[in-house]
């Protein structure tokens, strides 16, 4: 059997080969062989930012050897042992070949791989001399193919023991060009124009998206490296990265929407279970996702204890695993970094510093520094003296600048960014609407920012967009905003003030999308940390759209922040009576029996809890009846956290002194201030 390797899951410039089980039968080895060949030679079509000469060379005598194991399999000769043998080499020398070139063209690599130039051409050299190895020791005269066949073997087999694989020239000049750039922006001096487009025309950056892609795959990488705790080449890849974002704010008049519009996904607050992230292993959030043999997930650091102890059982599964390979789960590790940086979440290794956004509060180095200071002045400029068209490229970049650094959002609000991004609100541009408010919803996660906004009256343009924005993404954006704004406790009191803002908030409830529903909830629970807040969140209709929410979405997420909101309300006696007047007990309760997620849990009970307490005898008597409640409340005991447990218990006394007394003593003792509601 012959393992293959998704490029998705490879680190770059690292060459998992995988050799070929003992047992392999040789027609299957030599078919392989075959199929790598092809694979190889068929990036004779590809772009090659560098390393074309080296490409083309390695290209040619894989052609030849192809042609080769061609004839062997049509003439369908037997191979002996020792050709098993150099034919096993080969195919794992084909292989890294292969990953080399994956590297060379990989989408969003062509920066890294002309810095590289000088280690990939090593690679190249080594690899092609792995090639030669192998041919000098295959015994030609055993294997009856055609003399031309040989004798271009042969051919292949000097000319790659003796072929210099060089350093391209023109690689090595584009390399200085770059450096020069970063020894500029260094020392405060703002690069030529002309010498940038140098850069970009030698690798074929011609496109915007084409430049956005080289600074995902930069961010990606410095990514990589901090979670795996060697962060030597950051400051490096921060720098390049830096160039990359001038590059694709500078360089670019125009978005190419198809693949911008991928770029961003709709801004919501979070979409995810914070809960499906946790290693089964440590019940900590994992920095590197693997998945074993037996399909389950877990923190890399983890397993690889558990395999390093003896252990070949699956942790979560019991099963036995068939190998100790560990694949890694990037989908699932952009997700979780997706969701530590919306939350500001701090994930750190033991012994080891945290890598999320909070490292992003300085720059990567000091040439990533000067050259965001220059750029956000330049986008401060497009806002103000731009065409509309210019403007909404500024505002677009200032919001994937913000996105997920910390360092960004500061030297974007430092150029004052703010008053022109809210300018832009008013402009009848549905684009242009959705960037600058989505371009102010990343600001306002920065302390300053949130003082600007509101100091430039933006509260006002900010709710306008909530209640008539041109698209339903740009009022969700508006709803997340005000959940930021909402952390300054003078904030949530003017926001709670204003009349536009909670009907605003509860009509999105009504008619937006999930993720449009989530940011509303979200937003209301802000608010709600303000007592008087509580009161206009009741007037304005918002129980009986949460409690429609509990019946019927299947958003995990959304059902939480809805049972956070409802516990919030429930813990007052208005609050209560509305949820009790619609009839929810029974919803609520099978929500607790149902709900996956342990903060739903909690929520749920402490709604149950603040019912019974506010909401009088009635309550209490529908929930005694109810023979699953007991059992759930039972579980959360050993299952919840501290706090949880704590209500549980405390709902548990209530029911309990329910059965064993009057109602009138149950009322005297556990409701003193009674309250007639009709609940059932």
């Amino acid at each position: 059997m012959i393992q293959s390797f998704n490029q998705n899951d490879r680190r770059v410039l690292k060459f998992p080969a995988v050799h070929p089980c003992e047992g392999i039968s040789p027609e299957t080895l030599l078919s392989s062989l075959i199929t790598l060949s092809s694979s190889i030679c068929n990036y004779q079509s590809k772009f090659f930012a560098t390393q074309r000469r080296n490409a083309r060379e390695t290209i040619r005598e894989i052609g030849i050897l192809r042609m080769f194991f061609e004839e062997i399999q049509d003439r369908g000769l037997a191979l002996s042992y020792s050709i098993v043998l150099c034919f096993s080499e080969l195919h794992i020398t084909f292989q890294k070949i292969q990953f080399l070139f994956e590297d060379c063209t990989r989408e969003g690599a062509r920066l890294w791989m002309l810095m590289k130039s000088e280690f990939v051409t090593t690679q190249f050299r080594v690899l092609i001399r792995e090639v030669a190895t192998a041919l000098d020791v295959i015994p030609l005269n055993l294997i009856d193919v055609g003399g031309e066949v040989k004798e271009l073997v042969e051919l292949v087999a000097k000319q790659a023991s003796k072929a210099k694989f060089e350093l391209d020239p023109d690689d090595e000049q584009g390399a200085r060009l770059v450096l020069s750039i970063l020894n500029q922006f260094e020392k405060g001096i703002e690069p030529e124009f002309q010498a940038i487009k140098q850069v970009l025309d030698y690798l074929g950056i011609k496109r915007w998206s084409v430049c956005n892609n080289e600074v995902k795959f930069l961010e990606e990488q410095i990514g990589f490296q901090c979670s795996d705790s060697d962060e030597k080449e950051v400051p490096f890849l921060g720098s390049l990265m830096g160039f990359m974002n001038y590059c694709r704010a500078v360089a670019f008049e125009e978005l190419d929407y198809r693949n911008a519009n991928q770029m961003v996904n709709s801004e919501t607050i979070s979409c995810l279970n914070p809960e499906d992230f946790r290693c089964p292993i440590s019940l900590e959030l994992m920095i590197d996702p693997v998945t074993v043999s037996t399909g389950q997930t877990y923190d890399r650091c983890s397993i690889q204890k558990w395999l390093k102890a003896g252990n070949m059982l699956c942790p979560k599964t019991g099963k036995r695993l068939t190998n100790t390979e560990l694949v890694p789960n990037i989908s699932l590790r952009k997700l979780i970094q997706r969701f530590c940086n919306d939350k500001g979440i701090s994930l750190a290794k033991s012994s080891s510093q945290s890598h999320d956004i909070t490292r992003t509060i300085a720059p990567a180095s000091p040439v990533a520094a000067e050259a965001m200071r220059f750029l956000s002045k330049f986008l401060a400029r497009k806002l103000v003296f731009g065409t509309v068209e210019q403007k909404n490229k500024a505002a677009y970049e200032i919001r994937l600048l913000a996105k997920s650094n910390i360092f960004n959002r500061s030297c974007l609000i430092e150029a004052c960014t703010i008053p022109s991004l809210l300018k832009l609100l008013s402009l009848n541009n549905m684009s242009t609407q959705e960037n600058a408010i989505s371009a102010l919803l990343k600001l306002s996660k920065h302390n300053i920012g949130k003082t600007q906004i509101i100091e430039n009256g933006g509260l006002r343009q900010i709710l306008e967009v909530l209640k008539k924005g041109l698209s339903l993404e740009a009022k969700q954006t508006a709803a997340a905003t005000l959940f930021y704004l909402s952390s300054v406790k003078e904030y949530r009191k003017l926001i709670g003030e204003a009349p536009n803002a909670i009907p605003g908030l509860v009509e999105l409830i009504k008619e937006g999308t999930s993720c449009g529903k989530k940011n509303a909830v979200v937003a209301i629970f802000a608010l709600l940390l303000s007592p008087k807040n509580s009161k206009r969140v009741l007037e304005a209709g918002t129980v009986p759209l949460l409690i429609d929410i509990l019946a019927s979405s299947d958003k995990a997420e959304l059902v939480t922040d809805t049972l956070a909101v409802l516990a919030s309300l429930a813990e007052n006696a208005e609050g209560a009576v509305a949820i009790l007047q619609t009839s929810s007990l029974p919803l609520i309760t099978k929500t607790l029996q149902c709900s996956t997620s342990k903060a739903g849990k909690e929520y749920c009970i402490s709604t149950l809890l603040s019912l019974c307490t506010n909401g009088g005898v009635e309550a209490v008597a529908v929930l005694a009846r109810d023979p699953s409640l007991m059992a759930s409340l039972y579980a959360n005991l050993t299952d919840g956290n501290s706090h949880s447990s704590k209500k549980a218990r405390s709902l548990m006394k209530i029911l309990h002194n329910f059965h064993g007394t009057s109602t009138s003593e149950l009322m005297a003792s556990a409701v003193p201030h009674e309250r007639s509601v009709h609940v059932w």
